[in-house]
């Protein structure tokens, strides 16, 4: 009997909707194919690095329906980076050590034929460096945040922008019968597609983003635009990495192992600034968190997400390694990892959706 390829998929970084949608397309292309198996790391590379190995067969039952359900059936982790792997040392301190090397021998010696690595920009410079040392590697491109520029959308933005836009209009209501601001805080550390896009969909007047720094005294003054005697409404959307003209963002410490410092406070830093700037009205912030990433995926990324994974296999079954799949001018394609991990895509403070936005009356604070 002629010995079958093995393939390993995993998930890393944050969780998003839509990953195991990527996972059941995958898994079920790869069916199709009598001479392929799939397997699934748990917690990304932990799953291979860890002793004993965390390691299961993606069979037909454990990927069934599982493309309408929010998280990973593989769990995930921004813990585990085998470039800098978090490890104990003997005084309680955590250092960061190379682990690659020994990576790579452990994928190859369980017989590993090709890896598909679905996560961020983080996991796709992973994966890049992993390609660079021989490892037949085929990236698959996440977030919510939508800020890969090498790809025009990653799955999970669309359900994070109608999951944040659901919550803003059921703020808009609350606001308008108190007289109050609104302010609310959504997820976007270096970039805000999701507040620009939640705040067009849900008819914010302030949105305040990462790339454009905020004057508190404007976001006053548009503020004031909408009382009158003490009566009127103000609903402001705000990225958790938005930040004033000459100030900071606002974070804290990461949990040990992590490479990223902590987000978010930033809607009752905004919140204090506008009290000490002279806004007289009463004000309230809500922060959607985690929320964002949580529940089932839409119909559009859905269908990215699956089509992302059935792609990706295509790419295992050509050899074409070293790659990341794309969804570019409404085709899924595929970029070099060294592309894929290259760039950021930020919002431009004088692109097109930026310039809607005003003309719509919404105020970035500058």
């Amino acid at each position: 009997m002629e010995k079958k390829h093995k393939l390993l998929v995993l998930t890393g970084g944050g969780d998003c909707p839509g990953l195991n949608a990527v996972i059941r397309g995958i898994t079920k292309r790869a069916k199709r194919e009598k001479e392929w198996d799939v397997y699934g790391a748990i917690e990304a590379f932990n799953g291979v690095l860890n002793e004993p190995t965390e390691i299961v067969k993606l069979t037909r039952k454990r990927t069934a329906g599982i493309h309408v359900r929010g998280g990973t059936i593989l769990n995930t982790t921004n813990k585990g980076n085998p470039l800098n792997y978090p490890t104990p040392q003997p005084d309680g301190t955590i250092k960061g050590t190379d682990r690659t090397d020994e990576l790579i021998r452990k994928i190859k010696a369980l017989g590993f034929d090709a890896v598909i690595n679905i996560g961020g920009d983080g996991s796709q410079r992973i994966s890049d460096a992993l390609y660079k040392k021989g490892l037949n590697i085929i990236g698959v491109p996440k977030t919510i945040d939508n800020d890969l520029s090498a790809t025009d959308m990653t799955f999970g933005f669309q359900t994070a922008v109608q999951i944040a836009t659901d919550s803003f209009d059921k703020l808009v209501t609350t606001a308008e019968s108190h007289h109050r601001v609104m302010i609310m805080e959504v997820m976007g550390r270096d970039a805000g597609w999701i507040a620009l896009h939640t705040a067009i969909a849900g008819g914010a007047e302030v949105c305040l983003i990462p790339e454009i720094p905020y004057d508190i005294d404007k976001v006053v003054r548009r503020i004031n635009l909408r009382y009158r005697n003490g009566r009127g409404f103000v609903n402001v959307v705000i990225s958790e990495g938005a930040k004033p003209k000459g100030g900071h963002v606002t974070s804290s410490e990461g949990e040990k192992g992590s490479e990223h410092v902590r987000l978010g406070g930033v809607a009752y830093q905004l919140s204090h600034q506008l009290k000490v700037a002279g806004c007289k009205a009463e004000i309230r912030e809500t922060v959607l968190g985690h929320v964002q990433r949580g529940g089932s995926p839409t119909a559009f990324d859905r269908v990215l997400a699956t089509l992302f994974g059935v792609y990706a296999f295509e790419l295992v079954l050509q050899g074409n390694f070293g790659k990341m799949v794309a969804y570019r001018n409404n085709t899924i394609t595929s970029v070099t990892l060294a592309e894929a991990a290259k760039a950021t895509s930020f919002v431009d403070s004088k692109s097109q959706i930026v310039s809607f936005a005003r003309g719509l009356g919404i105020s970035f604070g500058d």
